[in-house]
C-alpha cells in the first residue's frame, strides 16, 4: 500500500468512528474492558496529539500525556485528528520522523500506523454502539495483519523480550500458520524471541485460516473467531493469543 491509500483510509475511517461514537458516548467498550466511548475517543486523540508531537519536535514528548483536555471528546478527537492530518500534509512519506520501529525511521511508518489504529479503534466504536462491522478493505487489512505479526510479534519480541514474560519461556518451537486468500504467515514461537516469516510453507501445527478482515480482528481480539477455521494443536493457538496480547499492550 502507498500512503496516499493509507491517508484515504484513515479519513474515512475516522470520520466513521466519529460519526458511531456519537450515538452514545457512555457506552462501554467490549472489546476494550473498563473504556466507555468517551474514553475511547480521548485515548484516540492522545494518539493523534501524541503522532504530530513527534513530527514537530524530532523526537519523542516529554513528559507525555499532556493534562486532560476539558472540552467534549469529540471535539477533542476532531481537533487531534486535524493536527494530526496537518503534519502529515506538511511533510513527504520519506521524511525523517522517530519511531519506535528501528528499521523504519519515517513519517510513512506513523501515516501506516495512524491507518491501522485508527481502524481497529472504528470497530472498537462500531461494537459499543451495537452496529454492524463496516467492511475493512482487504488490501488494509492484510497489511494490518502483517504489522501486527512482523512488527508488533516478531520485532517486539527481539526488541523487548521482557515484556513476553513467561511466554517465550516456554515456547518450544513448534509453529502456527496463518493463512488468509493467498498469503500465508508462519509464527514459531522460541525461548529467544518469535520468528515470523511470511510466504513460508513449512509444515505447521496449528492453523488458522479466514478472510483478511476476520483474521485482523481475530489478531487484535476484536473478535471471537467463530467464523475462522482453526486445525492443528488448539493449545499453540492460545499461546500466540497469549502472545499477541503481550506485543499490542
Amino acid at each position: 500500500m502507498d500512503s496516499l491509500r493509507y491517508l484515504e483510509l484513515l479519513d474515512r475511517d475516522h470520520e466513521r468512528l466519529l460519526w458511531v461514537a456519537t450515538r452514545d458516548l457512555a457506552a462501554a467498550v467490549p472489546s476494550c474492558p473498563g473504556w466507555t466511548v468517551t474514553d475511547l475517543l480521548y485515548h484516540v486523540g492522545e494518539v493523534y496529539l501524541h503522532k504530530a508531537e513527534i513530527m514537530r519536535r524530532g523526537t519523542w514528548p516529554e513528559p507525555w500525556p499532556p493534562e486532560p483536555d476539558p472540552a467534549h471528546p469529540v471535539r477533542f478527537a476532531e481537533r487531534a485528528f486535524g493536527e494530526l492530518r496537518a503534519e502529515f500534509d506538511a511533510r513527504k512519506p520519506q521524511d525523517e520522523a522517530v519511531t519506535f520501529y528501528d528499521d523504519d525511521q519515517s513519517v510513512g511508518y506513523w501515516i501506516r500506523r495512524m491507518a491501522q489504529e485508527t481502524v481497529i479503534h472504528r470497530v472498537d466504536a462500531e461494537l459499543a454502539a451495537g452496529e454492524p462491522v463496516a467492511p475493512i478493505p482487504d488490501d488494509l487489512a492484510v497489511d494490518g495483519i502483517d504489522e501486527i505479526l512482523l512488527i508488533f510479534l516478531g520485532y517486539g519480541s527481539r526488541k523487548w523480550p521482557e515484556e513476553f514474560g513467561d511466554a517465550l519461556a516456554a515456547a518450544d518451537g513448534r509453529a502456527v500458520a496463518i493463512e488468509s486468500g493467498a498469503e500465508r504467515w508462519l509464527v514459531r514461537p522460541t525461548r529467544e524471541r518469535v520468528e515470523v516469516a511470511k510466504g513460508d510453507t513449512a509444515p505447521a501445527e496449528a492453523t488458522v485460516e479466514g478472510t483478511p478482515q476476520e483474521v485482523l480482528l481475530w489478531l487484535w481480539r476484536r473478535s471471537d473467531g467463530k467464523s475462522l477455521t482453526f486445525g492443528g494443536d488448539p493449545e499453540l493457538v492460545e499461546r500466540l493469543r497469549g502472545m499477541l496480547w503481550a506485543a499490542t499492550q
